[in-house]
């Protein structure tokens, strides 16, 4: 058996210990230890001691920082929108011309050869009215440097299509993302389709192009235009999809998540529209029948943390293979939004991202050996709120919706692009910044002015990923705001740029077939027409107790409304709480939201906490306490009062209001 000299914090000296000495001796009761020798230091050390030995045993070691490369798509030119104003000088290749603010919407996802990207644009500035370069469009970008046979870099793959080829296609075309057949694209709620023909392909011409609606339908008789959908996400087997649906209970807007198999329905006989069309079938609500639904068991009087729980707040997408799906679910600690894998067979849960700042847009690369976030660390955004880590999530019950709305200023994000392994946040590692390189100045790639977007996408062999990035503008910028307007170096000063970073180290990852998953989810709720999901979480008003898993305690009261459909008010008070043993909470917290309409929270917060042991923190508001008013659609920042954390001897405050 090795043995290892281990250095004891606070104590000075050095112990020899025999690995499986030391296993036996953390598996006995820690608190006779520590009675034993009755310094909260030496309990400290052996905790600390004990987590090695563990944690290397189950994950590996954080992977090195990787060289990668970054380069600037070309898109389509710019031109104002007058008539005309996209001229032959501007685009010799007669290919069109995109608006300055707001010409690219979206970058999507790499075709299957990774030559290709896709990108949904909005076209401006045509000479005649008649020209097929109008209006928001699907493209496909040259990657690799080449261009197409027109000579143009750009190809439009949803211009000039014959009326009969779009009949009844929903509106938008978000988040488009490219089948493994390389011949369709999931785009907003509809399938693009160049039937026997690649995308790419100079055959791939309107004429033979469809663009078909997918509907979801949830009424009883079938009538209709169906449920409403947004984010959708393909599954690697490229039969089944993800998808998220908004509720209201009680006036307070929630979502849902949901999976489903397309079923391609050529005739349509009920429904609408009646056209040629993708029906979502055998379709699951990612609710859990059992007690896995609930992120915070009571038994009796009692509430404990479940980490088990499957509550997915937002479906984000699906790992590589298509074992797991992502999501945004309940935060494990409180005010912390992360990311949250689960097994789609064994309901199993992985916390991804620990982060005290906010994250959601995430992809996996398609050996599901790495993750790809837009996430705002390293900003300080969130830091005032969610800086002080290990406070359970129990003012989340009424906060969690202002917590991720504080994120955004406006249509302004503050994410940049994370590289992390598949293991992701663990101890001090928290990713590789993909774009750290540059100087920093105006135009850089890691120009802070520059604000990623959703979503990060892997080219299929792993060895390229695309992203795209926004300029803040006004209002987030200029006028009353202290932020002035950063000039664009971008040509024809376009405020949204089109990346592609190239890991260089890496070999091409070889693609294999994914085979088609089973429609049943074991653990999600099937859907039937009709069906109602079950309200948020609700703990009835009263007060309740809460353990801490090595020490101390919680007292919380929770208040209900009058008929007990939402809670409006949780206070929270610690004693020496702790759940690991190396940091220790004291002080209270009280939260209460209301909600003027669905989407307007008003929240009031009064906070004093100390957290001592291995942190040293502060979260505390002024003496009138913090009151915040943020719409979930709007993300404005308007508050008065003041919430701050100190960590370690670092403060973090909150937001400017309209920054």
């Amino acid at each position: 058996m090795r043995k290892r000299w281990f250095k004891m914090a606070g104590l000075g000296s050095l112990f020899l210990v025999d690995y499986g000495s030391l296993l036996k001796l953390v598996s006995f009761n820690l608190w006779e230890i520590f009675a034993m020798y009755r310094t909260k230091a030496l309990f400290l050390a052996l905790l600390r001691v004990s987590r090695v030995v563990v944690s290397t045993a189950d994950i590996p070691p954080p992977p090195r920082a990787e060289p990668i490369d970054i380069i600037e798509l070309p898109l389509p030119p710019v031109s104002d929108t007058t008539d005309g104003a996209c001229t032959e000088e501007l685009d010799p290749f007669g290919t069109g011309c995109i608006l300055q603010h707001g010409g690219l919407v979206q970058i999507g996802s790499f075709l299957p050869d990774g030559s290709h990207v896709i990108a949904r644009i909005n076209y401006t500035g045509a000479a005649d009215s008649a020209s097929i370069y109008q209006g928001d469009q699907i493209i496909l970008i040259k990657s690799d440097g080449t261009t197409f046979s027109s000579g143009s870099s750009f190809k439009c793959l949803t211009c000039g299509l014959p009326p009969g080829n779009a009949e009844g296609r929903g509106d938008g075309l978000d988040y488009p993302q490219a089948f493994r057949d390389g011949k369709r694209i999931l785009a907003g709620t509809n399938v693009i389709d160049c039937g026997e023909f690649d995308l790419a392909s100079d055959e791939c011409r309107p004429v033979s192009t469809h663009i078909y609606p997918i509907r979801w339908n949830t009424a009883v008789d079938g009538a209709g235009e169906g449920g409403s959908i947004r984010e959708l996400r393909l599954h690697p087997d490229n039969i089944h999809i993800g998808f998220n649906s908004f509720t209201a209970t009680s006036g307070r807007l929630g979502q849902n998540g949901y999976f489903g198999r397309l079923a391609f329905n050529s005739s349509p006989k009920e429904g609408l529209p009646l056209t040629p069309r993708y029906d979502l079938v055998n379709v699951s609500i990612l609710i859990s029948n059992d007690t896995r639904n609930q992120p915070l068991l009571v038994e009796r009087d009692q509430i404990r943390v479940n980490t088990e729980a499957i509550t997915v707040g937002e479906f984000r997408g699906f790992s590589g293979s298509g074992k797991e799906a992502t999501y945004i679910g309940y935060s494990r600690e409180s005010s912390n939004i992360d990311v949250f894998a689960v097994d789609l067979t064994t309901g199993a849960v992985r916390r991804l991202t620990s982060h005290p700042e906010y994250c959601d847009p995430i992809d996996i690369s398609a050996d599901d050996e790495w993750m790809a976030i837009m996430d705002t660390r390293g900003s300080n955004r969130q830091m005032f709120m969610a800086g002080m880590r290990n406070i359970p999530p129990i003012t989340d019950l009424v906060s969690t919706t202002a917590a991720s709305s504080t994120r955004n200023n406006g249509n302004r994000r503050f994410f940049q692009p994370f590289l992390l392994d598949r293991y992701g946040d663990r101890g001090e590692y928290y990713g590789q910044r993909i774009n750290a390189a540059g100087d920093g100045s105006p135009g850089s790639i890691n120009d802070p002015q520059w604000n990623g977007m959703a979503d990060p996408r892997f080219s299929l062999d792993g060895t390229h990923l695309v992203y795209w990035q926004a300029l803040t503008v006004a209002p987030a910028c200029g006028g009353d705001n202290p932020l002035p307007c950063p000039n664009s170096t971008e040509p024809g000063g376009r405020t949204e740029r089109a990346m592609v970073a190239h890991f260089t180290s890496r070999q091409p990852i070889p693609l294999t077939r994914v085979e088609p998953v089973s429609d049943v989810i074991p653990w999600a709720t099937p859907y039937e027409p009709g069906y109602q999901p079950p309200p948020p979480l609700i703990i009835p008003g009263g007060v309740y107790g809460m353990s801490g898993n090595v020490s101390g305690s919680a007292e919380i009261t929770i208040v209900a409304n009058a008929d007990g459909t939402l809670i409006e008010s949780v206070a929270v008070t610690y004693h020496n709480f702790s759940n690991d043993g190396l940091t220790f909470l004291d002080g209270a917290e009280n939260v209460t939201t209301r909600n003027p309409t669905v989407t307007l929270n008003e929240v009031d917060w009064y906070s004093d906490l100390v957290q001592s042991g291995q942190t040293i923190a502060t979260k505390k508001t002024s003496p009138d306490g913090f009151h915040l008013s943020i719409d979930v659609l709007t993300n404005i920042f308007d508050a008065t009062g003041t919430l701050s954390t100190t960590v370690n001897g670092t403060l973090y405050t909150q937001p400017a209001n309209g920054t």
